[in-house]
C-alpha cells in the first residue's frame, strides 16, 4: 500500500496536477488530463505513455 506522505507529494507528470487514489487502491486519477496511473506491486507507475485513458464509464 502507498504512504499518504508519498501520496501528498505526487503529481501527476503530463500537468502537474493533484492525483486521487481508487477506491480499489489499484491506481492514481489525474481529473484533469482524464489519465489513470496504474500501481503495480505498490509502486505507482508514472509514465505518461503506459497511463490508461478513462472514459466517462471508468470509476474511480
Amino acid at each position: 500500500m502507498i504512504s499518504q506522505e508519498l501520496l501528498d507529494i505526487l503529481a501527476c507528470p503530463k500537468c502537474k496536477g493533484e492525483l486521487t487514489l481508487t477506491e480499489k487502491k489499484d491506481g492514481l486519477v489525474c481529473e484533469s488530463c482524464q489519465l489513470l496511473y496504474e500501481i503495480r506491486e505498490d509502486i505507482p507507475i508514472m509514465l505518461i505513455d503506459e497511463a490508461k485513458k478513462l472514459t466517462k464509464k471508468t470509476e474511480c
